[in-house]
Order: C-alpha cells, then sequence, then structure tokens
C-alpha cells in the first residue's frame, strides 16, 4: 500500500482526518517518496510555517476555515474549496488567519 494513515475503499471527509491543537500545526502525511508527498495540515489561528523553498510544485486545497499563503512575497487568502499553486523553487510560507485546514500535494519533477 503505497498511502497510509488513511482509510480506503470508503466515502471520507479529508478536513476530519486531522485535528486543531491549540497553539500548533498539526499535519498527517498520506504519502511521501522521491516523486510525491501528500499531507493534510491543520492550523491552529495564528499558526503558521515560516518562507521556505520546495524543489517541487505544491499545490494547496483548503479543506476548511481561512488561510493566508504567501508566495515570493505575495499574500494570497484561501478558502475552503479554493485552491493555488506554489511554484518549485519559490519563497512560500502558510499561515492560519483562522483556524485552518488544508490538503499539501507536492510532485517532484526530477523524480515523476
Amino acid at each position: 500500500m503505497i498511502l497510509k494513515n488513511i482509510a480506503q475503499a470508503e466515502v471520507l471527509s479529508l478536513k476530519d482526518s486531522v485535528a486543531y491543537a491549540e497553539g500548533q500545526v498539526v499535519s498527517k502525511t498520506l504519502i511521501q517518496n522521491d516523486g510525491v508527498g501528500i499531507t493534510i495540515f491543520a492550523f491552529a489561528k495564528g499558526e503558521g510555517i515560516s518562507t521556505h523553498e520546495s524543489g517541487g510544485d505544491a499545490l494547496v486545497t483548503a479543506l476548511d476555515g481561512t488561510g493566508r499563503i504567501t508566495i515570493d512575497g505575495k499574500d494570497f487568502i484561501l478558502k475552503a474549496g479554493e485552491s493555488i499553486v506554489m511554484p518549485a523553487k519559490t519563497p512560500h510560507a502558510v499561515y492560519g488567519e483562522d483556524n485552518f485546514k488544508m490538503l499539501l500535494v507536492v510532485a517532484f519533477p526530477e523524480k515523476i
């Protein structure tokens, strides 16, 4: 099995698969290998991941709440049901404007 930490062959709600924790960023990795990473995050209000870069393109889909995504110094507000791509090798950060849950899919082109 490639996917882990997630039920298979049943309908599920991704936003319910990770819980908020006050003052924390909580994550659950579904897959991580040389070609792709899929992780669900829950950001308590006011929590975030500081500016960093990734070697792969990253697709963020908001599952719950409101988040602020900063890409190359520009802020974007993301609400449940909305998505944005953070390009590879571009500085980016994520911050929970409110409690915020997101699905992160990172594809590493040199490994696909």
